[in-house]
């Protein structure tokens, strides 16, 4: 199968963003030698937004992948790629930003990354595994540790994951380079209206990671893959329930940034970008239950600085 062309979006940095990630975390994911192939038979498909973390440890796999790539002439250079990959919560401190960053970047192999994320509105101790044992999250002290990477040119876009509108709302108070994406759980049994009309009116772009519901994965749900109303719609469509859910997404203009290790559907989530959804069908699918799988529950405790999961949220739950 040719590569497809993926159309982009222009993020408020001014930065183009291809319209479609590959994201590269999964319980279930294969080993690192299966896993190096998978990327470079991605690219070689088409994809040009691949999404990774210090939390998913494929760093050194994506960086690896994309070496071979331009090895073999799949790509010309790397800026023909967009790299995003994500602060976690133990460096969630201005002074460990930078630090992480340089860290992220020699895993990867790379000078520069496209977009670098907060990845949690939270903070945990450094070498303490218990993920409730949260410390003091300084939203401002810690996105002027990210102002400082962009500014380096070490990240051309920074941005936030899992923040609500509250957080984005103090976070805007504060910034003088505003995220240009949060990236957040968006499918259709998670729709995320509210949020996603405050990013609009706010020049945020939203990415959407599980848009597929992270169907199959332990903390996944099935409430995507196996809803009877988009079950219907693809048959009579003729495209595949991810097919139809991937271009909801795109519909509702954000990008999905969507995982799989099955060849097939990895070329088949590309096919969505030439046909469109009728007022029916998306009216259809706003009557979908709504369900939201990522929580956030393993930062919650009593000693923590969030202690329940209203205060992690602000109440968007």
């Amino acid at each position: 199968m040719d590569s497809v062309e993926i159309p982009e979006v222009v993020l408020n940095s001014g930065h183009k963003m291809p319209a479609i990630g590959l994201g590269t975390a999964g319980s279930m994911a294969p080993s690192a030698e299966q896993l190096t192939p998978l990327f470079i038979e991605a690219i070689a498909a088409g994809y040009r937004h691949i999404d990774t973390a210090a939390l998913y440890r494929t760093e050194e796999i994506v960086g690896q992948a994309v070496a071979e790539a331009l090895g073999r002439g799949l790509i010309k250079s790397r800026d023909e790629l967009f790299i995003t990959t994500k602060l976690w919560c133990t460096d969630a401190d201005h002074d460990l930003v930078l630090p992480a960053l340089n860290d992220h970047l020699g895993t990867l192999g790379m000078q520069y990354v496209d977009l670098y994320l907060i990845h949690w509105p939270v903070r945990i101790k450094k070498d303490d595994s218990d993920s409730t044992n949260t410390m003091h999250f300084d939203i401002r002290g810690t996105w002027e540790g990210m102002e400082e990477c962009c500014r380096m040119g070490l990240a051309k876009s920074i941005g936030v994951s899992n923040y609500s509108c509250a957080k984005l709302s103090t976070l805007l108070q504060y910034a003088t380079i505003p995220p240009a994406v949060n990236q957040v759980e968006l499918n259709v049994s998670w729709q995320q209206q509210k949020l996603m009309e405050f990013c609009k009116d706010k020049g945020i772009h939203v990415c959407a990671f599980s848009p597929l519901g992270a169907y199959g994965s332990y903390w996944g749900i099935n409430a995507v893959m196996e809803s009877p109303i988009l079950i219907d719609i693809a048959a009579a469509r003729n495209k595949t329930p991810a097919q139809v859910a991937l271009r909801w997404i795109r519909e509702q203009g954000a990008t999905p940034v969507v995982w799989s290790f099955n060849r097939e559907r990895m070329r088949q989530n590309l096919q969505i970008f030439d046909w469109e959804l009728t007022d029916e069908e998306v009216a259809k699918m706003q009557q979908i239950p709504q369900q939201r799988a990522t929580t956030g529950k393993d930062f919650v405790s009593p000693e923590g600085q969030y202690k329940t999961l209203e205060q992690l949220w602000d109440g968007e739950i």
